[in-house]
């Protein structure tokens, strides 16, 4: 009988990938290594091995189970039924409070999921297809006709375009926290995307007397 993985097993291999997304994060993928990831987490190589097969395996978990959370609290907004202007605050507010608690494993995603062979990479990338078209929804239900002129989607990365790479400049220690930027960031996407269509909307007729 094969022997059962000890009740420890997922709890050290959390530890495992949280300090592996540091060191990716702090170095990069390609330049850390297994001997320098066993050394961090406290560990023979040997036993790393037991955890992981190879760095690349550490990688996909990373990226995929980061993807997994993200699709839990897109999962979690939609179930409050929430109106649309509140839903994407809300989308735009939990992914960013997500962010600053998850900075080396967005990282890992943002920066390193190009090392992966491509059946995982097409596994994480399909979950990031369905974020996108997730907050792509999102936007519709607040500005109806996007989708029609297939604006949604270029709509959504450009909220991501501001929300992404906020690990490069939000600090921990700075004026400002990631909640403080989500009401932020919602406002100028609303007010944007709002103004998005006026130009097909008729323009009222022009009333003055004639001279």
């Amino acid at each position: 009988m094969a022997r059962g993985k000890a009740p420890t097993f997922e709890l050290q291999r959390a530890a495992i990938l949280a300090e592996a997304a540091r060191l990716f994060a702090e170095r990069s993928f390609p330049s850390a290594s297994m001997s320098e990831l066993a050394k961090a987490c406290g560990v023979s190589k040997p036993l790393l091995y037991h955890y992981y097969r190879d760095k690349e395996h550490i990688l996909f978990d990373i990226a995929d189970s980061y993807m997994d959370q993200l699709l839990e609290i897109i999962a979690g907004v939609r179930a409050e039924g929430l109106a649309p202007e509140a839903h994407l605050s809300a989308l735009v507010l939990r992914f960013l409070e997500e962010y600053e608690h998850s900075q080396n494993r967005h990282m890992v995603l943002v920066q390193d999921v190009k090392f992966l062979q491509a059946e995982q990479a097409e596994q994480v990338t399909a979950k990031q297809r369905r974020v996108v078209a997730a907050f792509a929804e999102a936007i519709e239900g607040v500005e109806p006709g996007l989708k029609r002129r297939h604006l949604d989607k270029p709509v959504a990365m450009i909220l991501f375009g501001m929300i992404n790479w906020t690990f490069t400049w939000l600090r921990a220690d700075g004026r400002f926290t990631h909640a403080d930027m989500a009401p932020v960031v919602t406002s100028i996407v609303l007010n944007g995307v709002k103004g998005l269509l006026d130009k097909d909307k008729p323009k009222p007729k022009d009333k003055s007397p004639a001279h």
